[in-house]
């Protein structure tokens, strides 16, 4: 095969594996197959403009399997192909993972959304805020340390709530001092979870609990939560709960060996920064960032969600769980201020979820009662009940991951002909 058709080179087998979900043609689910060649074409082109080194898209609607295809190259290092079951860091769509998870044990009354953290990981019982302004420009600062006014609650850790920040997204005094500590980078993963919880407890949060959306390590300090609920660690946890019942084959917080040659990597020689190495064992299992899947494997798991916590007879959840779930939790009492509210305008949030609350506001298309949720890397997913569809994008481009999920859900709405 030359070069110019490895580069363009898409297949709809997934090498390796059989389809995760039944096959059909687009026609049979109310899908044009000449509307959805514009992804094609959209995706062939930001390849050879070096936009994005590859991609995997997989679209199902009713259940069916009607578009499965691989752009570009895996690698462009060592120039190999994408395929189908090519394996992604995906980053914080390991969230909505962990969240399911949570619930899970919800479901078993291992603990209830309003119970405070810290009756089961007390290093969170006396939290801290920091309020007031840095002043970069000239060094002066009105940064107090205040005692929180409330606890933290389970509750807020899913939601996004509980005043745990990232150490980006702006220089507010606790993203500043999380940055500091080292414990900002994504990239940091050398200590146990146990560990980063007890180093996070000791730096103050970013808001009040229980007052203002703040995406941050909330999810991190779920999972450490569910190790100890659970007695066994989080990788473990995902495995029994999640994984191996719908049988997520390539999904986990490491790559074996014999699977090296199946990870995708971002462009080389561009200002794409550096991701997470996920060939080794990390000794942080983050519930927020940390797993690597398949495009595949996440559709299946996204699938369950439209079928009411369910796959091929297996049940994670029961259907009310999973519409609990996806219903908006932040309401009026929640501030949602800011620039880094990062659902957007016409959305919530639920558990794990950004959450659409009506048909328009947003700038992208979708319909109410639609749930999503992105990866640092490029990775993307939506869930649309109305539609009966599911949608995931793998690539791996922090750069230009903004770009290719807007233009791929007006061209996936667009395909809609029923």
């Amino acid at each position: 095969m030359g070069s110019a058709s490895i580069f363009l080179f898409f297949s709809l087998i997934q090498m390796g594996h059989g389809a995760p979900l039944p096959e059909s043609t687009p026609e049979e689910v109310g899908l044009s197959s000449e509307r959805l060649k514009r992804i094609d074409d959209i995706l062939k082109q930001g390849i050879a403009d070096r936009r994005i080194p590859g991609a995997v898209v997989a679209i199902a609607r009713h259940g069916q399997l009607a578009y499965f295809k691989a752009f570009g190259m895996q690698n462009t290092v060592t120039q190999t192909p994408m395929r189908t079951d090519t394996i992604f860091r995906i980053y914080s769509m390991t969230k909505p993972i962990v969240s399911v998870g949570a619930m899970t044990l919800h479901e078993e009354a291992k603990f209830y959304l309003s119970e405070p953290v810290a009756s089961y990981l007390p290093v969170l019982k006396d939290m801290t805020v920091a309020v007031g302004n840095l002043n970069s420009n000239t060094g002066n600062n009105s940064v107090k340390i205040v005692s929180a006014l409330r606890p933290i609650k389970i509750h807020d850790l899913l939601r996004h709530t509980s005043g745990f920040t990232y150490g980006f997204f702006g220089n507010s005094p606790a993203r500043r001092m999380l940055k500091d500590s080292g414990m900002g980078d994504l990239n940091f993963r050398d200590i146990p979870l146990k560990e980063f919880v007890d180093r996070l407890a000791k730096l103050p949060l970013a808001y009040q609990p229980s007052t203002h959306w703040e995406y941050g390590r909330s999810t991190d300090v779920l999972g450490h939560l569910l190790e100890v609920v659970a007695q066994q660690d989080l990788g473990s946890f995902l495995k029994e709960r999640i994984f191996e019942p719908l049988r997520m084959v390539d999904t986990g917080f490491w790559v074996p060996e014999a699977d090296w040659g199946r990870i995708a990597e971002p462009l080389e020689n561009t200002s794409e920064p550096e991701l997470i190495d996920i060939t080794r064992v990390p000794k942080l299992l983050s519930g927020g960032h940390g797993l690597a899947s398949t495009a595949g494997d996440y559709l299946r798991f996204c699938q369950m969600l439209l079928d009411g916590g369910a796959l091929d007879g297996t049940r994670i959840l029961g259907p009310k769980t999973v519409q609990y779930m996806t219903a908006n939790h932040l309401g009026t009492q929640i501030s949602r201020a800011g620039p880094y509210y990062l659902p957007g305008p016409g959305y919530g949030f639920g558990l794990g979820f950004g959450i659409r609350e009506t048909d328009g506001i947003s700038a992208w298309p979708g319909s109410k009662t639609e749930f999503f949720w992105g990866g640092y890397a490029g990775t993307y997913f939506w869930v649309d009940p109305t539609e009966k569809l599911v949608f995931v994008l793998m690539t791996q481009s922090v750069v230009n991951r903004n770009h290719y999920r807007m233009l791929l859900r007006n061209l996936v709405y667009q395909a809609i002909v029923d």
